[in-house]
C-alpha cells in the first residue's frame, strides 16, 4: 500500500511540474522543481504519464493500421531523443504543436521506456584492467583551447606527413537506438569520455574502446565534454543535454555535481558547447524556434539566444546577455495570425575567450521576425564579468528568415534574407607581426578578419574574402581551424536549384593577415544520384513522408560537403564529409594524403552490428597517434549512422 501512495505522490508531483510549465523558466521555484524531477527521473512514473498522453493524442494514428502510421512498438526502437526530433524538428511537429515542450518529452519518455534493454553490451565491453591514470589532457572543449583554433600540436597529436598514411582501424563502437553523432568526447590520459544520444556518458579506454564505467542523464547529451579544472583543482566534465540542462560531473565517478537549466524559452536549445575560464561557464543558447515557425499552428516568433555565465563551482548564475529585446505583438501573418517580434539571432557559436582583454567573443544567427535587428548574423564581444556589450559587428543586416520560407509558409517574413548564421566559432590568431586578429566564418560563404580593438562599438574589419556563395545549408558550418598562417576553411554547400548559384564544397586555405587563398581543395559527389532520392531542403526533409531506401542512400549520398569542424596540426587537415569520407590534408599543398570511408556497415568491437554515416558537427580529435571520428548525422536527410570510430598509426 505504502508504494502506491508513493507513487500517486510523485505522480501529483510531476503533474504539478507539468502544470507548472510557465514557471519552469523562472530561476525560482520552476527550476528547482524542475532540476528535482531531472534528478529523480528514474522514481518517477514517467513512462505511466507518458503513455496516458500517448493514449489521449497519438494512439488514433499509431494504434490504427489504416493510418499507415509507425505503431507503437515501431517507434519504440528509437531514442528518446529521436522522437523529440521527429515532433519539434521533424514530420511529426504539425501534430504535436498543440502539446507543451513537458508533455512531448513525456510521450517520448514512454516510447523509448517501452522498448527492450538494449544496453547488455556495456556490461560486457567492461575494461578488466585500470587505465594508466594519466592526467595529460588531449581534448578538453570544442575549440582544442580556449581560442578555438582547433590546433593540436605535432607531440600532442602524434600524426604527421610521414605516418599519416599508416592509419588503420583499431576498434569501433556501435551505439543502439542511435541514428545520430554529435557530442565531441574529451580525452584525458588514456580514458575518453564520450556522450550519446540516449543520454550516456561513458569512460571508455580510448586505445582498446573498453568501458570502465558509465553514467546517464535525463536526456540525449548535445554538446562537447568540457573539462573544467577549478581553481582548488577539482576536476568537472561539463555538457548539455537536449533538454538544454547544463551538467556538472565528476569525472573519477560520474556522479553529477550540479545541474542547471539553462532554457531561456520553452524552444531553447544548446546547439554550441560550453567554454570555461577562471572558475567561470559561458552557455550559448540557441532556439528550435527556426524549425518550429515551419507549422502553420506555430505562433511566431517569441524566443532569441542569448549566453549565460555560471560559477563552474556550484552552477550558480552570475549573468545573462540577450540576443534581442523581449518580443511583442508586430501584427498579423499572411494567415491572419498574430505575429511577434523581434526574435531570433540564436547563439548556435562555442563562445571564445580573450583573456587578455577579458572579454569572449561568438557569433549569432539571423532574426526570424521583423523588426530586424543590429545582433542578428553578427559577432559580439561582451565583457566577462558583466556581459556587457563592449562591441558587434554585424556581416549581414536584416536576415529574417525561418522555416516557413523553405515551403513559402504563413510566417515566412516579408523580404526574407537568406539565412546566413555564424555558426562557425570565431578564432583568436595572430598576424605575420604577432598582432591579435579575430578570424570568423559565416554560411554566406564569407571569411571575416577583424580587430579585436576595434575604434568604435560597430566593429573593424581588417580583411574579408568569399570563398563560396552560401545557402542555408551551405557556406562555412561548424568550424574553422588555424595552424602557423593558415587558416583552414570546410565548405559545406549543397546543391541547390537558384539563380546564380554554383556550389563550391570544399577545403580552403586562406593567409591570416591578408585572406589571400593558398590552396583549395574541391570535394565531390562521385556517383549518380537518382532523382527520387534528392532529399527536400534542410528541415522541410525532416517533415517529409519521403523515405527511399537505406541502402540506396549510402550507395550514393546527395550530400557530399564538408560541414563538420575541421582539425589541424602543424603538418596536417583533417576534415569530414557529409558522404562519411575522412581525409587528411598536406597543410602547405592541399594534396590528400590519407582518406577513409565510414559510410558503411561494420561489426563493431563491442559486437553490435553497426552503420557510419554522414560525419558533421565536431568532426574528428587526435590524440597521441590516434584519430576519432563519429560517423552518423541524419537531421537535414543526411546518413544516419551510430559509429565511434578509433583509427592509430602503425608503430
Amino acid at each position: 500500500m505504502g508504494k502506491v501512495v508513493a507513487r500517486i505522490l510523485l505522480a501529483v508531483l510531476l503533474l504539478l511540474l507539468i502544470a507548472a510549465s510557465s514557471l519552469l523558466l523562472m530561476d525560482s521555484p520552476g527550476k528547482t522543481l524542475e532540476a528535482f524531477a531531472i534528478r529523480h527521473a528514474d522514481k518517477l512514473p514517467l513512462e505511466y504519464l507518458g503513455e496516458k498522453l500517448f493514449d489521449r493524442h497519438c494512439a488514433s494514428c499509431h494504434d490504427n493500421p489504416a493510418m499507415h502510421a509507425p505503431t507503437r512498438e515501431a517507434l519504440s526502437g528509437f531514442s528518446k531523443e529521436s522522437i523529440l526530433v521527429a515532433m519539434e524538428f521533424g514530420k511529426m511537429q504539425p501534430m504535436a504543436a498543440g502539446l507543451r515542450q513537458q508533455e512531448r518529452f513525456l510521450i517520448a519518455t514512454y516510447l523509448a521506456g517501452s522498448a527492450p534493454e538494449t544496453s547488455d553490451w556495456v556490461e560486457q565491453q567492461r575494461c578488466t584492467s585500470p587505465g594508466t591514470g594519466s592526467a595529460q589532457e588531449y581534448v578538453g572543449n570544442w575549440g582544442l583551447g580556449t581560442d578555438n583554433r582547433r590546433f593540436v600540436s605535432g607531440e600532442q597529436a602524434g600524426i604527421d606527413r610521414g605516418n599519416v598514411g599508416t592509419l588503420e582501424l583499431a576498434w569501433s563502437l556501435a551505439f543502439p537506438r542511435v541514428t545520430d553523432m554529435r557530442s565531441q568526447p574529451a580525452i584525458i590520459g588514456d580514458t575518453m569520455y564520450f556522450g550519446d544520444k540516449t543520454g550516456r556518458l561513458y569512460a571508455l579506454d580510448r586505445t582498446s574502446g573498453c568501458i570502465r564505467s558509465h553514467a546517464k542523464v535525463f536526456s540525449g547529451i548535445r554538446s562537447a565534454i568540457t573539462v573544467a579544472t577549478l581553481d582548488d583543482g577539482t576536476e568537472l566534465l561539463v555538457f548539455a543535454d537536449s533538454l538544454a540542462t547544463v551538467f556538472a560531473m565528476d569525472p573519477k565517478s560520474l556522479d553529477i555535481v550540479w545541474q542547471y537549466s539553462a532554457r531561456l524559452f520553452n524552444t531553447s536549445v544548446i546547439s554550441g558547447s560550453i567554454s570555461y575560464y577562471d572558475n567561470r561557464l559561458f552557455i550559448p543558447v540557441s532556439s528550435f524556434e527556426v524549425a518550429a515557425a515551419g507549422s502553420p499552428d506555430h505562433i511566431c516568433c517569441k524566443s532569441h539566444g542569448g549566453v549565460i555565465a555560471l560559477d563552474a563551482s556550484d552552477g550558480e548564475a552570475l549573468w545573462q546577455w540577450h540576443a534581442t529585446p523581449d518580443a511583442t505583438l508586430q501584427g498579423q501573418n499572411a494567415a491572419g495570425q498574430d505575429q511577434f517580434g523581434p526574435s531570433g539571432a540564436s547563439v548556435w557559436t562555442t563562445p571564445t575567450i580573450d583573456a587578455r582583454r577579458n572579454r569572449i567573443y561568438f557569433g549569432t544567427g539571423e532574426n526570424l521576425t521583423h523588426p530586424a535587428t543590429d545582433t542578428s548574423d553578427a559577432i559580439i564581444a561582451l565583457d566577462m564579468d558583466t556581459g556587457a556589450l563592449a562591441w558587434r559587428f554585424q556581416a549581414t543586416v536584416g536576415d529574417v528568415w525561418n522555416a516557413a520560407c523553405l515551403n513559402n509558409g504563413a510566417n515566412c517574413p516579408a523580404d526574407a534574407g537568406g539565412d546566413f548564421d555564424f555558426g562557425a566559432s570565431v578564432i583568436i590568431a595572430q598576424d605575420r607581426d604577432g598582432a591579435d586578429i579575430l578570424l570568423a566564418g559565416q554560411k554566406s560563404g564569407e571569411v571575416f578578419a577583424l580587430n579585436p580593438d576595434p575604434a568604435s562599438a560597430e566593429g573593424e574589419v581588417l580583411w574579408r574574402n568569399r570563398i563560396s556563395l552560401g545557402t542555408t545549408n551551405g557556406g562555412i558550418h561548424w568550424g574553422m581551424a588555424v595552424s602557423g598562417q593558415r587558416l583552414i576553411a570546410p565548405v559545406a554547400d549543397p546543391e541547390r536549384d537558384r539563380p546564380g548559384y554554383t556550389p563550391s564544397p570544399g577545403l580552403y586555405a586562406l593567409d591570416v593577415s591578408n585572406g589571400d587563398l593558398l590552396w583549395q581543395q574541391a570535394v565531390e559527389r562521385g556517383c549518380e544520384i537518382a532523382e527520387e532520392n534528392r532529399p527536400l531542403i534542410g528541415l522541410e526533409s525532416m517533415r517529409s513522408g519521403k523515405k527511399p531506401e537505406l541502402s540506396e542512400l549510402y550507395s550514393c549520398s546527395f550530400y557530399y560537403g564538408l560541414s563538420a569542424a575541421a582539425t589541424v596540426t602543424p603538418e596536417l587537415a583533417f576534415s569530414a564529409g557529409l558522404d562519411g569520407k575522412l581525409r587528411a590534408y598536406d597543410i602547405a599543398t592541399g594534396e590528400i594524403l590519407w582518406h577513409t570511408e565510414t559510410a558503411r556497415a561494420f561489426t563493431a568491437s563491442n559486437g553490435i552490428a553497426g552503420h557510419g554515416g554522414a560525419i558533421d558537427v565536431s568532426g574528428q580529435v587526435v590524440a597521441d597517434g590516434w584519430l576519432y571520428v563519429q560517423s552518423g548525422y541524419s537531421m537535414f536527410g543526411q546518413l544516419p549512422g551510430n559509429m565511434l570510430l578509433a583509427y592509430r598509426v602503425s608503430q
